[in-house]
């Protein structure tokens, strides 16, 4: 998208390259890539703690950066560019933002500046076995006991639950009314006795995934953010949060500057890729639509800058964004011709032919749940039409 920038937007754009090309060192680069992975990401994250930039979302009274929807713009777009990895999302992006619109006095105050420091490591307890798309039909338990409540059953697909410290869980408090009631938003520290973390391995042979069983799992009941019995007007303030984010648009730019300078360089039939009109043509489609969600981006940040929550047009964004990194995907993998298929991950780039195979091929296949997670684009299509409707 080509935008005029006013001078002080030049000069925020300047900071930021600066910023990171000193900061994101290649040794760092190398370790975020190894199974130094956690400890490299919290160093990553203090570094912009320490610069002031971990947290462009947070309002500045709680330690934001107070940027506009421009400057945030610009900070996205050079971070993707640059190849550089989002902040782990869990703690900074979604549970710190409910915990700032529901939490008690008390949540915030120890809660908020442990995240912002990346003290604390956050897992999501969302989904469960027999409840993932149809969220409310949930079935982990939390009984009242005196003051704690008793918690038991499974959450699943937890992201980095093998790293957490702290889980924000959906728990059923109450089974009369209609499924949406009687859900409960609470906080859990993962050191509880009770707690078992399973490993799940994902078709990229990678462990990122797990599931988490609560066995008679006691927690306060103080911890409980909102109104006991109206976790589902939290979970969907969050989860709005999370789809914006998981649009990725700014790293869908970075994959089509990717396939342009693969594209300069790789031939079919003696002709460069770039050159083959159908090829063009298929880039062109995904440019279009990416500028066109680019400036959805931009209304989105303009309404959190404002201090609003994001609304349907989250789900808009999670639905084209998650299509479009899937759409590069594709595109990429096309590009690395035979060697696509090629599924161990020990091998180097020579072995494979193309530098860009390996993580192409690992892309591809992790991409492939895009547009599942975070509630899938089937369910964002009938919220959409719910809102347009008046139904929601």
């Amino acid at each position: 998208m080509d935008t005029a920038y006013s001078p002080e937007d030049l000069a925020f754009r300047d900071e930021v390259r600066g910023f990171f090309d000193e900061a994101y060192t290649p040794e760092l680069q190398a370790r975020l890539r190894s199974p130094e992975y956690k400890t490299a990401i919290e160093d990553w994250q203090r570094k912009l703690y320490d610069k002031g930039w971990v947290a462009p979302n947070w309002p500045a009274e709680f330690g934001g950066t107070g940027w506009t929807a421009t400057q945030k713009y610009i900070y996205e777009t050079e971070r993707s560019l640059a190849g550089i990895p989002n902040v782990v999302p869990f703690g900074l992006v979604m549970v710190a933002n409910v915990i700032m619109a529901y939490g008690t006095d008390e949540q915030k105050e120890y809660f908020l500046p442990r995240i912002l420091k990346s003290e604390d490591w956050w897992c999501q307890g969302y989904s469960e076995p027999g409840s993932g798309s149809d969220l409310a039909s949930l079935k982990t338990k939390a009984e009242r006991d005196g003051d704690d409540f008793i918690i038991n059953g499974a959450k699943i697909w937890t992201t980095y639950a093998q790293y957490a410290d702290w889980i924000f869980c959906l728990v059923r408090t109450d089974n009369s009314g209609k499924k949406q009631e009687g859900i409960t938003f609470i906080l859990i520290d993962m050191k509880s006795e009770g707690i078992k973390v399973n490993p799940i391995i994902s078709i990229d042979n990678h462990h990122s995934l797990n599931e988490v069983e609560f066995n008679n799992v006691r927690v306060p009941a103080k911890n409980v953010v909102g109104e006991i019995g109206k976790g589902w007007t939290v979970a969907k303030a969050l989860l709005a949060h999370e789809r914006t984010g998981i649009a990725g648009v700014a790293d869908v730019k970075r994959a089509v500057r990717v396939i342009k300078e693969v594209a300069a360089k790789e031939e079919n039939g003696g002709q460069r890729l770039m050159d083959d009109p159908g090829f063009q043509q298929r880039l062109a489609d995904i440019e279009v639509e990416l500028m066109a969600l680019e400036f959805t981006e931009l209304r989105t940040l303009a309404t959190q800058a404002a201090g609003g929550f994001p609304g349907p047009e989250s789900s808009l964004l999670k639905i084209k964004g998650t299509e479009l990194q899937q759409a590069t995907q594709e595109l990429l993998m096309e590009i690395a011709a035979y060697f696509q298929g090629v599924l161990p991950v020990d091998l180097d780039p020579e072995a494979l032919g193309h530098e860009f195979a390996t993580e192409a091929r690992r892309n591809y296949m992790y991409g492939r749940a895009a547009t599942i997670y975070g509630g899938s684009n089937e369910v964002q299509k009938n919220i959409i039409a719910k809102y347009v409707l008046g139904l929601e």
